[in-house]
């Protein structure tokens, strides 16, 4: 590939609203777009059941999915849109600390991942739990636990949606459409990509975005290995690196502070590895990564994808040297408003160094990208909902097919409330909601992960431990400060009694654990009841439809010396 100049006359058009838009780009756009839109209609017949009418089929895709498509959708699930415009993003702006921490914490996840996932996913099959939520109330015998991890998952993946839009927002405003023409007119084409969205999605449930993840993540692929290609020959790796250092030791004439950081100090290695690690312990907590888990036909399912899934983390590390290509470059990020935002670092990199239909390509992967996982995250938003807000509090003798019809309708009011809220409120407000998001979910993992090995932290002391850990993180992110706003300005805050910044959440998460650990030897000594739990030893080693009992090298469903324990 070789940059190009300007597009000339018969590459734009002109519209009304007095910005020039590529055509050639947008028509590639719009052919993919064309693509997934009827891959995501069709979906609703692909491996279609005898009672599609069941939050199993609906929600779930049947719980059927092989290693392959399982591969496609996590990986189309947990690599988003918003990711592959932020992370590049933060390391043009600010440097290493903020952008590659991401690609740190990507592969700390996948070694936890084999561990617990394939617990929850055999707990899951044999108790037909839909959601974590589900296995909490099931475990500790408790609604308002349930209650709790189902709000904050639910909460928490609200301005994650959101934030996919800032991905689409980006390609619209480089190609053309964006400005500061009508507003309704602006966002026409956002409007019209989340209907149809949501239209596919209500028909197809989780079909449609499995469907669509092979285009995603096969755009992406093609995208960066070309992108790497030409930076090493074209940018040089030496060059992209050296102005890198150069912009980040560069003072803030306002501040008097270096731009950024190019490698971690020592004042920056707690805040290095409390993001990633606190990152890595929060991301399968998110109802989407946990919906994506479940629709596995069977444990080797997540095992295989936990082995192979590290390479969308070589991916992710390609694509944060996009924002130091972007920085080698001289890309401008001043957008159609005339507002500089590094959220566009790379559509304008492949805008200004590729020709219009490549550059086509990468938008198109990038809206993509967006669409895959807001359908999964408006999906299982959904389905937390129905089952421990819906079944559990208003409609207890709900039908299988009441569940499903309540969760393709809350499906739709998820992603339109998402819409309104980017929409109708300034975008930083959706980031702040973001960072808040990561420090709520993490104060699920004591429920969801040590439930999966013990009850011995007692019911009441998790709700409580939640709730300090939540509070905590909340006032303390509030507190934070930047120079685009007085609070939930980072992610980063001084760890109580001490001088370290750390990630809030990880924060919130001791906090969490010591009052819960306190808590429970207090209860336990009261003996305050522990309620009962619905689980049985046999559930955790259920194996894909085979009953824990008939597995190979088991008794009664216990492993046996020399037996295969699975």
């Amino acid at each position: 590939m070789t940059g190009r100049a300007p597009a000339a006359s018969g590459d734009t058009v002109q519209l009304a609203l007095d910005t020039k838009v590529d055509g050639v780009a947008l028509g590639v756009l719009l052919f993919f777009f064309i693509v997934v839109t009827v891959g995501g209609f069709w979906a609703a017949s692909w491996r279609k059941a005898d009672s599609p009418h069941s939050l199993d089929e609906w929600g779930l895709g049947g719980r059927s999915f092989g290693t392959v498509i399982t591969w496609f959708l996590l990986g189309g699930d947990l690599y988003t849109a918003y990711t592959f415009i932020a992370v590049p993003a933060a390391m043009f702006a600010t440097g290493a600390v903020t952008g590659f921490f991401a690609v740190a914490y990507t592969i700390l996840i996948y070694p936890i991942v084999f561990i617990f996932m394939p617990r929850m996913w055999s707990v899951s099959h044999a108790k037909g739990y839909v959601t974590a939520a589900d296995f909490v109330r099931g475990r500790f015998d408790s609604r308002i636990l349930a209650l709790a991890v189902a709000v904050t998952g639910i909460v928490a993946t609200m301005p994650y949606i959101a934030l996919q839009l800032v991905g689409i927002q980006a390609v619209i405003d480089t190609i053309g459409l964006g400005g500061k023409g009508n507003a309704f007119v602006r966002d026409l084409p956002l409007l019209i990509a989340f209907a149809v969205l949501a239209a596919y999605t209500y028909s197809s449930g989780l079909r449609a975005p499995a469907i669509i993840a092979f285009v995603k993540d096969s755009l992406i692929y093609l995208v960066i290995a070309v992108a790497i290609v030409y930076i090493g020959v074209h940018v040089g790796f030496h060059h992209l690196f050296q102005a890198a250092e150069t912009k980040m030791a560069t003072k803030n004439p306002k501040t008097g502070a270096a731009t950024g950081v190019f490698v971690p100090g020592n004042n920056n290695y707690w805040a290095y590895a409390t993001l990633a690690l606190g990152s890595a312990l929060a991301l399968f907590m998110y109802p989407h990564s946990m919906t994506a888990v479940l629709s596995g036909k069977s444990r080797n399912v997540i095992r295989r994808n936990t082995t192979i899934l590290p390479a969308y983390s070589l991916l992710l590390a390609m694509l944060a040297l996009l924002g130091y290509a972007a920085i080698a470059e001289k890309t401008s990020v001043i957008g159609s408003d005339g507002k500089p935002n590094p959220q566009l670092a790379v559509p304008h990199f492949f805008r200004d160094e590729f020709p219009s239909w490549f550059a086509g390509i990468a938008y198109s992967a990038i809206a993509i990208g967006a669409l895959v996982p807001a359908a999964i995250m408006s999906i299982a938003a959904a389905n937390m909902f129905t089952r421990n807000v819906y079944k559990e509090f208003l409609v207890r003798d709900a039908t299988h097919k009441q569940e499903a019809q309540v969760a393709k309708i809350t499906s739709l009011v998820v992603k339109f409330g998402a819409l309104a809220f980017v929409l109708g409120l300034d975008k930083q407000n959706a980031i702040n909601l973001q960072l808040l998001g990561g420090v709520w979910i993490l104060q699920t993992l004591l429920a969801i992960v040590v439930g999966l090995y013990t009850r011995w932290l007692h019911r009441w002391a998790l709700l409580a431990g939640w709730a300090v850990g939540i509070l905590y993180g909340t006032v303390a992110a509030y507190h934070q400060k930047s120079a685009a706003t007085k609070h939930f300005g980072g992610s980063l805050a001084t760890f109580p009694y001490t001088h370290t910044k750390v990630y809030i959440a990880f924060s919130a998460l001791v906090l969490n654990i010591l009052v819960a650990v306190v808590l429970t030897l207090v209860l336990r000594a009261v003996k305050a009841p522990q309620g009962v739990d619905q689980t049985t030893y046999e559930d955790y080693y259920t194996e894909g439809g085979v009953p824990a009992t008939e597995l190979p090298g088991t008794e009664g469903g216990l492993p046996v010396p020399g037996g295969v324990r699975r």
